[in-house]
């Protein structure tokens, strides 16, 4: 799997850490006192995209007067104490890190979340001791699974496409790797387990963990 790759790029949530969860309950409670239902395939609808994307989104289909600054406020505001204290790498990530950071493989994170809450999620568990060049949804032009994020984060650590490998737990998101030319490892989530075929046969690698990686000391 990391044969000739000299970058490593991970999506964040689901991802590199054990965090969707949180989001299906924050989009309930933010929609109930506007008396809207959560749709069951809203999440669906919005994976992959930034968090302005996902605003915006919610003004056209909700009809949400808010403007676009202040509902990614209420959204940062309801998720930072989770990001900031609760969730935890998921299984073996850190582990992986250590070894990427020992073998100088450059990494980076390309995550559709906020900038607030990467730098909160951040400084929780120390991830700018082991990751190069962060890198948010809303600094591009366009979210997964447009390609524009990945090629960024490649540009920025200095390598090419072809010598980065990404790892993604959503469909937008191996597609973005996909179409940024790089090779994608798809990994399980129990929010995405529904689509574990379609995630197998989009990727060119697929793990239940990071325990499932085979590296040579």
């Amino acid at each position: 799997m990391l044969n000739n790759i000299k970058a490593v790029l991970f999506d964040l949530d689901g991802t590199l850490i054990d965090s969707m969860w949180v989001w299906k309950q924050i989009d309930i409670d933010y929609l109930s006192p506007k008396n809207l239902e959560m749709p069951t395939d809203l999440q669906r609808k919005i994976e992959g995209m930034s968090m302005l994307e996902t605003a915006k989104y919610f003004q056209k289909y909700f009809g949400i007067t808010d403007d676009l600054e202040t509902m990614m406020q209420t959204w940062n505001r309801m998720a930072m104490d989770t990001y900031s204290s609760q969730v935890n790498y998921k299984n073996g990530a850190e582990d992986f890190l250590k070894y990427l950071k020992k073998h100088n493989i450059k990494t980076g994170i390309a995550t559709s979340n906020s900038r607030e809450l990467l730098q909160a999620v951040t400084s929780h568990l120390s991830l700018d001791k082991y990751i190069d060049c962060f890198l948010t949804g809303n600094e591009v032009a366009h979210g997964k699974p447009w390609p524009d994020i990945y090629l960024e984060v490649a540009k920025r650590l200095h390598v090419s496409p072809e010598q980065c490998l990404v790892f993604e737990d959503i469909i937008p998101g191996i597609l973005s790797g996909k179409a940024a030319g790089m090779k994608v490892c798809a990994i399980y989530d129990d929010y995405s387990k529904d689509v574990i075929k379609e995630k197998q046969e989009q990727a060119d690698f697929y793990i239940n963990d990071y325990t499932e990686i085979q590296t040579e000391e």
